[in-house]
Formats: structure tokens, sequence, C-alpha cells
């Protein structure tokens, strides 16, 4: 511990902004505000950071770049690490690199910030292995650099607990335990008082990003990880398992949010599918997902490193998965290889219906996975989000309006999902202890902002990368740049058509795209091969279909590519 103490010391000398003290605020009532600060329209999704104090410069890959020798080594990490790495974490140098040129770059474009967790180093180095102890300074540091550069300037932080997040990895026993107790310590600038009791008690908390219209969940995900031997895996019988109480917790956070007409972003660490969590765990995920379709905006989360999306689906509730014992389940050791990932995706998507015609879109949720700004096993990342902030707004809870009580009918708007015969009705935790079932009364709607585009709708995003981090050297530091975005080129310009564009809203701004992108003449570009016109469950959709077409050979590379960084997924 004196060891980690030093290093720490010594880096705070270097890096000192890493470790500046948070000020200790006394909890007060926040005075009123007179005008609400200006909505940028775009928010931050930021995951899998995993520094780490012991990196050196020239450090070998087989000791994780704590050491020089092997002498022979044949990959060594630079100074702001190394890139496709096996082993190597994020030297603090490349976490403070990352964090600096946000807050120069994009403190002042956003409106706040999603990070979702792994916010220490991995256990690659028997000579050095973790603690307790080091987790929660490494996870304390970081918090006080998100402090610095989004909280100080009002911008929110919504955190998440990662599985390495925790000692030992992955192994989260039920709160209130230690784990939750520190960290309501580490997050006090982020959880807000209000949700400190029930924290402490699960380690996941919601806030309200863009006050009395748009929260954020933030799910303690361990508790739903198949990986996690300390809990029961939501099991039916279980009420007082941590994950059923979790559920229990979140369904009463989405039913309040819904009444007072609000959106919501689910975040969390590990993704939710079926060969991450629990069984019953996953079907309760989508079940409650899909039942809140028109309240929820989208779904992010980390954890996997790859770039990725894929969909919650209601033919999920109609064939419930049997428990696995996923010590020794030979077949979730494929499903994890990131090969067997893209294969699996193509195959799902080749899967969905061919058309949107005969389509039940209320049967879809979306998951979107971002990489990680570790470089390990890929390139440092994060993803940019635009979202409306000038629709037409969309009342899920409201009936004191004729007019948007019929726009949310939910019978008006049902759709046949399923299929006969017609599954058991679920019970109030969302399943059946004998067969498959599915949830009475879901509240979905074409007219939900996850449906059409509309206040608080997801437009794209912007993805940055690290491309010559392995040229880098501490005179050199490496660069991001655009690595791709989901807009078609024409909506990053004002229309030829419109009188002013200063009422034009950038989806990015134009100091941020490559100069190749700032010529509103510019029709088509590398940078942009999807061309979605807005992140909508319809709009995935029909991007999912087109990558389950073998003669989409074209764009199925370019996805390949972006899932991987340029590794083909070796």
């Amino acid at each position: 511990m004196l060891e980690l103490k030093l290093v720490l010391l010594l880096f705070l000398s270097v890096f000192p902004e890493g470790f500046a003290t948070p000020s200790q605020v006394p909890v007060q009532l926040s005075e009123p505000q007179v005008k609400p600060p200006k909505l940028q329209g775009r928010f931050l999704h930021i995951t899998d950071i995993h520094p780490d104090p012991y990196t050196i410069d020239g450090g070998s890959e087989k000791s994780a770049c704590h050491r020089k020798k092997p002498k022979k080594a044949k990959r060594r990490g630079g100074y702001y690490g190394l890139p496709f790495s096996t082993k190597c974490d994020s030297p603090f140098s490349l976490s403070n690199l990352t964090l600096d040129f946000l807050d120069k770059e994009w403190s002042s474009e956003i409106d706040f910030v999603i990070w979702t967790g792994d916010s220490a180093r991995h256990d690659n180095d028997r000579k050095r292995p973790r603690t307790t102890a080091e987790i929660y300074e490494l996870n304390r540091a970081l918090s006080r650099k998100m402090e610095t550069v989004f909280s100080s300037k009002g911008i929110p932080v919504v955190p998440s607990i990662g599985n390495n997040d925790v000692w030992p990895h992955n192994i989260m026993m039920p709160g209130p335990n230690s784990v939750t107790s520190e960290f309501s310590s580490i997050w006090r600038s982020f959880v807000p008082f209000e949700s400190y009791q029930v924290f402490q008690r699960g380690g996941y908390f919601s806030v309200e990003v863009i006050p009395n219209s748009v929260a954020a969940i933030s799910l303690n995900t361990m508790y739903f990880y198949n990986s996690n031997k300390a809990v029961g895996g939501c099991e039916y019988a279980n009420s007082e398992d941590p994950g059923n109480l979790q559920f229990d917790w979140l369904e009463v956070q989405l039913e309040h949010f819904r009444q007072r007409g609000m959106q919501i972003i689910m975040s969390g660490h590990v993704p939710p599918s079926s060969y991450n969590f629990f069984p019953e765990c996953y079907i309760r995920y989508v079940n409650l997902s899909l039942k809140y379709q028109d309240t929820i905006l989208g779904h992010l989360f980390g954890h996997m490193n790859a770039d990725h999306f894929f969909f919650l689906e209601a033919n999920d509730l109609a064939n419930v998965p049997r428990r696995v014992d996923y010590t020794n389940s030979d077949k979730v050791e494929v499903l994890k290889k990131r090969k067997e990932l893209y294969n699996g995706l193509l195959k799902d998507f080749a899967e969905l219906p061919k058309s949107s015609q005969n389509t039940s879109h209320g049967d879809y949720g979306v998951v979107n996975v971002s990489p990680s700004v570790v470089p390990n096993p890929y390139l440092p990342s994060f993803r940019i989000f635009t979202y409306n902030i000038t629709g037409t707004p969309y009342h899920p809870g409201h009936r004191g309006n004729q007019q948007l009580a019929a726009e949310d009918d939910d019978s008006k708007h049902s759709e046949q999902r399923l299929g006969d015969p017609e599954p058991a009705e679920c019970d109030s935790r969302g399943n059946n202890s004998t067969q498959p079932c599915r949830p009475r009364n879901w509240h979905s709607s074409p007219q939900a902002p996850s449906r059409t585009n509309r206040l608080w709708t997801w437009l794209g995003y912007a993805q940055y990368y690290m491309p010559n981090l392995g040229d880098s050297d501490r005179k050199h530091p490496p660069k991001y740049k655009l690595e791709y975005l989901t807009y078609p080129v024409e909506s990053l310009h004002p229309p030829r058509e419109a009188t002013a564009e200063a009422k034009f809203h950038y989806p990015i701004p134009l100091k941020q795209l490559p100069r190749s992108l700032r010529n509103a003449t510019i029709s088509s570009s590398k940078y942009a091969p999807y061309e979605v016109e807005d992140l909508t469950i319809p709009s995935w959709l029909e991007l999912a279909r087109r990558l389950g077409d073998p003669a989409e050979a074209k764009l199925r590379k370019r996805f390949k590519k972006y899932m991987y960084m340029g590794a083909g997924g070796e």
C-alpha cells in the first residue's frame, strides 16, 4: 500500500489536476435558477478508462507495461500506452490527455455525461495484484478529474459501477456493503442527495440530467451479471435477491418519470444480453424495457470494448432461457469471442422481418455498446450523441389534454405481439414460474421519441478515436480524430434554401469535423457509411436489415472495421 501511495504521489506532481481535492459543499437547498442553461443538444458517452498508475514508458506487454523486462519483448508500451494490447491498460498520461481534450474541445458543447464504469486497472499482473484500496483510489482520482472537467461547469455526470471497480473483479455482495458505502463518498458530486439511501443499498440511482424533461438511470449491472456468483441471479422465488430488488426499484422509477411526462436514458456497465445476464435478469430487463418503450430514449453500455448495437426483442419473452452453469460453459466463452460477436450479430440481423410494413416496432429496444478509452484491446475512443431540442413534446403519462391523450392511447396504438396462442400474463416481476409470459399494458406508441423524430429523440452520434497512438511519444502526443458518424452528410449543414443559417443547429460543431466535411457542398464521405436519418428504433432496424443482407458486403466490411477499430476481430 505504501508503494501505491508513492506512485500516486509521483503522479500528483506530474498531473496535479487528476487528484485535485473536491470541494466539500454542505447540504443545502439550491437557489432557483432565473434562466435555465441553454441546451446544446449533445451529450458524451465515455466508458472503460481503466487507469493504471504502474504503467511505464517502454514497459513490456508481457509485464502489463509495468516493467521493461524481458529485454527481448516484441511489444512495448509508449508514454501514452500500447494500442491493440492484450494486457496493458491506460497510463494516467492517456486518461488525462483524454479528459483534458474533452475539457478544451467539448465541455462547452455538451449538456451531460454518461460514464459507464471500469475506472480501475485490470488484474493482469501477478506481481502487482490489485487491492480494494487501490481500486477505490483510482476511482476517486478519475471522479475528481470528472468534477473538474464537467461538474464544476454545471454539466451532470452519471457514473456506473463496472465489474473491475470491485474486488475480486466480477464479485459484488448484496448491499448495503463496503462497495456501496465507499462509492457513496467517491460519487458524492454525482449522486443526488435524495438517492443516497437507495444507492447505499444497491449502487444504483436516477438523476434528472435535463430538469423535468430527461432523466438518466444508472444501473448496477453487477447484480444482473452472470459472472457474479455472490447473488442469486433474479431467481423467481427470491424476492429479496439484489437483482430483483433493483428491478422493483427500476419499475417504480420508470412509472414515476412516465407519469411526469419525462424521458429516460438507461445506462450501466455490462450490456443486457442473454449471454451477459442471468436468464431471469435478462427476461426482466427486456420486459421493463418494452413495457416502458415510450418512456425510454435508449440504452447505453460499455464493458465489451467492441463497437456494436443489438436489439431487445419481445420474442425473447416467449422463449425463457434455461439457467446455465456459466462457470464451465464453453458456449458462453465462444459467444464472448469477439469474432463470434460479429458473426452472431449478422445472423440476428438477418432474421429480422424483411420490411418495416410487417414489423411491430413496439417489440424492440436498441442497446448501444460503445468502445473504450483503454487501448486494450483496441484504440481509445469516445462518442458524442446529438438529440432533438426543438421538436414537439410527447407526454406519455398525460391525460389532461384531449389531443395528447389520444396520441398516447395505448389501445389505439396497440400492436400484435408474439402471435397466438397468447402467452400467460406475467407476474408483478415480469416473469412466470412455469411458462413464457408477456406483460399487459405495454406503453408503446409510434409517436414516442424513441420511434419518431421529435423533442428529445436521439439524432445520431460521432465517434472519435486515436489512430496514431502507436506513433506517439512524450514529445509527440497522440490526437483524437473523427472515426465515423451516423448522420447523412447533408444533415451536417443548413439546407441550401434556409434563409437564416443562424437558426440551424449543427449536430457536430464545424471545428470538430475533418476538413473534408466542413464544406456544405459535399454529398458523400468516407466518414458517413450509415447515413441514418436519426437513432429511432425504425432507423436502427433498417440499418440492421442492411447489415443482415449478404449483398451489402461493403457495408458489412465497414461495420466490422468499426467494431474492432481496424483489428479485424483477431
